[in-house]
């Protein structure tokens, strides 16, 4: 629309220009077109101030294509490549150079983290090549990336299969194969599995994957130990040269305590990869078990996502019941979750407050759910209002920090449908620990998943769906591992003052990397079941050589907690003491570090990722040795090309200071030829 204000400025201008030159003619000024122009270009000026106050400028600008370079920074890369390493290099970045004469180049190297230098340098001790396709997609989402040439050997030990990673990128991916495609002879565990916490004088299962390559004829037995004497083994024989299978042992917990086993496969002839030959497990063994009640006011896919959840815990004893058939007395109880309970049809509030039990409440999604779960204050220290049923997505809190989750909670819980939320403000008790917020416009401080420590600790989730998170998190991640384990561990922390151990001393794990800090906690009880701190808690380290070092938990809440920071590989044991009302307490166990080298659990390249992965983005694949002949085929690519990028800018006039001085310039020339003229 800005053309007709243009034109009523032009047409007003030259309207006040030609009465300008009509009056001049008559006063026989010398030349009557000239002020007449003047004129018309002071009128046009002004007139533009008031009816285009603002112009808008289009610039048209040439962006070049980028093309990243992704260069696997791992450990395995040195030994993939061997003795072509320096060869590989000059070929890697001649090309680079010839790139850079055509496009816009850009230089990363990945491993466990990405780094913008050190790019042959292979330190980086883990490979993840799903984060750093995202992160290039991330960073250059919005500019005109051409190409990604990914240098990698495929084999990856962090993160997600790259090929069932969903990316939006429209560029090219050219991958290159570092080191041989052929299988190394190698025997390893790739997994070992078993319960965390079994019941005494039960049998368990521990089982264990053995993948043999290129091991044809191998014929030994796969053991499981503890304390250097064999509980068990079972042969072994390989007859060709790729070979999957699972191993099962059965154990008897015979006594209370934490048991660590090792399951080791003897190393085959000629083997020189054996550091993935051996895994570590612990197995906490417990003389009682916990009583659970599942209660809900209706039949609820949740119920059941919380049973199966829990069905892997033989310390827990799992009890479902509904409005129907629900206990007149809960003190044979340890923990009573309530789903949609207390309710209009049941109240069973006064019940629940007198048994004084730890209680998980979650909200069903119901108008009075709200009300019901007010009646509960005493023990939640939670208050809400009611509201209209609403979706409401989870955000996990990074400050959570009352138990431990799996490192990838955080990519899980993006990946999460929202819960169905019938609750309005909540009001939460001082301690409340948020394990997930709300993430609604404007509801961002709003718990969603709270726990609360106090003489009775609770716990509650504002919302209903849980069985759709498992869904989601079996179809995004082939497993339930991350939603279970909050389910697991929010019992866990209930069922952790039930505890008749009035001083205990847990670890988060119990198999560490060399890589990351060693971390416990330390819990004290008194009289009244109630989380006590006051004392001060010393906790001795030893290591298999008999060497000691002390330390002194700090206090974290009404518990104790301790980092320890890294340690060297090697079995260690740990005793703490602590004098609480002229009595002295102790709590012992033990530890393993283990010296986990990522990248030498898998050898060999695999070629056919790197095929289907280039294959998939529309890109090329050539091995090490054709890095080379990249360049042509990114030459001839169509789709990396130049773009011209249009930018539009809102100029406003009035904000222009010249333009005034023009303004003033034009009518200041046209007052002065008038005086001299006249003058004459």
């Amino acid at each position: 629309m800005q053309w007709i204000f243009w034109l009523i400025a032009i047409i007003l201008s030259l309207g006040a220009g030609y009465l300008v030159y009509r009056a001049d003619k008559r006063r026989a000024i010398p030349h009557p077109w000239i002020t007449s122009l003047l004129r018309s270009l002071v009128v046009f000026f002004t007139l533009l101030l008031i009816l285009v106050p603002t112009i808008i400028i289009s610039k048209n600008a040439v962006e070049q294509p980028i093309v990243l370079f992704l260069q696997d920074n791992s450990y395995s890369i040195s030994g993939a490549l061997g003795k072509d390493s320096a060869t590989y290099r000059k070929n890697a970045e001649g090309l680079l150079q010839r790139l850079s004469g055509k496009y816009k180049v850009v230089t990363w190297a990945f491993g466990s983290r990405v780094q913008n230098d050190s790019l042959f340098e292979y330190h980086q001790p883990a490979t993840d090549i799903s984060a750093v396709l995202a992160r290039a997609q991330e960073f250059f989402g919005m500019q005109n990336l051409g190409a990604v040439i990914l240098a990698t050997d495929g084999r990856y030990n962090q993160g997600a299969n790259p090929l069932y990673q969903q990316l939006s990128a429209h560029s090219a991916l050219y991958t290159v194969a570092l080191g041989d495609s052929a299988m190394q002879q190698d025997m390893r565990i790739t997994r070992a599995y078993a319960n965390k916490v079994v019941t005494v004088n039960s049998s368990f299962e521990v089982r264990a994957d053995i993948v043999a390559e290129r091991c044809m004829g191998y014929n030994n037995s796969v053991s499981i130990s503890e304390g250097g004497a064999t509980l068990s083994s079972v042969p072994m024989s390989v007859n060709s040269d790729k070979n999957d299978r699972g191993i099962s042992f059965t154990i008897k917990a015979t006594s209370a305590g934490l048991h660590h086993y090792i399951i080791k496969v003897p190393e085959a002839s000629g083997e020189k990869n054996t550091v993935n030959n051996r895994k570590d497990i612990f197995v906490e063994v417990v003389d009682e078990k916990k009583n659970i009640l599942i209660a809900s006011g209706a039949p609820h896919p949740d119920v059941n996502a919380i049973k199966e959840a829990l069905s892997g815990v033989e310390s827990y004893k799992v009890t479902v019941c509904n409005t129907e058939n629900f206990p007149a007395s809960l003190g044979g109880y340890d923990v009573i979750i309530l789903h949609g309970l207390p309710s209009l049809r049941a109240d069973i509030a006064p019940r629940v407050l007198a048994a004084k039990k730890p209680v998980w409440l979650i909200v069903g999604a119901q108008p009075a759910g709200a009300q019901g779960a007010n009646s509960l204050s005493a023990i939640t220290h939670a208050t809400m209002s009611p509201a209209q049923v609403h979706n409401v997505s989870a955000a996990y809190r990074s400050s959570f920090n009352a138990f431990t989750l799996p490192a990838t909670i955080q990519s899980v819980t993006d990946k999460m449908p929202p819960l169905s939320v019938g609750v309005g403000n909540i009001q939460a008790g001082p301690g409340g620990n948020i394990l997930f917020a709300q993430s609604t416009p404007g509801d961002a401080a709003l718990p969603l998943w709270l726990l609360q420590q106090g003489t009775i600790p609770s716990a509650i989730l504002f919302g209903e769906g849980l069985w759709r998170w498992r869904l989601y998190e079996f179809k995004n991640f082939n497993d339930h591992n991350v939603i279970d384990e909050c389910i697991r561990q929010t019992v866990s922390f209930l069922a952790a003052n039930s505890n008749e151990k009035p001083f205990s001393v847990t670890m988060p794990k119990y198999v560490w990397s060399d890589q990351e800090a060693v971390s416990m906690n330390a819990y004290l009880l008194n009289s009244n079941n109630e989380q006590v701190n006051a004392p001060d808690v010393q906790v001795t380290i030893s290591d298999t050589t008999g060497r000691k070092q002390n330390f002194s938990f700090e206090r974290s809440g009404s518990a104790y907690s301790l980092n320890i920071g890294v340690w060297a590989s090697g079995t260690y044991t740990y005793a703490a003491s602590t004098t609480y009302n002229d009595k002295h307490l102790s709590a012992t166990g033990s530890f393993v570090v283990e010296r986990m080298p990522l990248e030498l659990m898998e050898t060999g390249a695999d070629y056919a990722m790197l095929y289907s992965l280039a294959r998939k983005y529309n890109g090329g694949f050539v091995p090490a040795s054709g890095i080379a002949s990249l360049y042509d085929s990114i030459i001839r690519n169509d789709r990396v090309k130049p773009l011209i990028v249009t930018t539009t800018e809102t100029v406003p006039l009035v904000d222009r200071k010249f333009y005034f001085f023009l303004i003033l310039l034009i009518a200041v020339a046209e007052w002065l030829l008038r005086k001299y003229w006249l003058a004459q």
